[in-house]
């Protein structure tokens, strides 16, 4: 039997934690918070192995692009993700327009 192996995790890094998500206001993105809703799952996929700055991006389930995490997170779990990590996000609190955009989705983080 092949057992696809789990890279090893980031020392020093969480394995759970909450992230709010950065760029919706960027290519009309923002018209997709108004479909998620708390307790949703949300798709978490790192940018190509190509980008020199990788970022973790956030997508519906039919494969809308969100937003991404910020780059701080991003720095690591992108690298990890391309490895064959995986993470999985859940919407914990969803805001609009009256809330700063970088402000409007917070998701919980979980790398099983």
């Amino acid at each position: 039997m092949n057992r696809v192996r789990t890279p090893p995790f980031p020392a020093g890094r969480p394995r759970s934690f909450r992230a709010t998500v950065h760029g919706t206001v960027f290519a009309d993105r923002e018209r997709h918070l108004e479909r998620i809703r708390e307790g949703d799952s949300l798709n978490l996929m790192p940018d190509p192995a190509s980008d020199e700055n990788p970022e973790v991006w956030v997508h519906l389930e039919t494969g809308d692009p969100v937003g991404h995490l910020p780059p701080e997170i991003g720095e690591w779990l992108a690298p990890w993700m391309m490895k064959g990590g995986a993470a999985k996000a859940t919407a914990i609190r969803v805001r609009g327009r009256e809330t700063p955009s970088w402000r409007r989705l917070l998701l919980e983080v979980f790398c099983p």
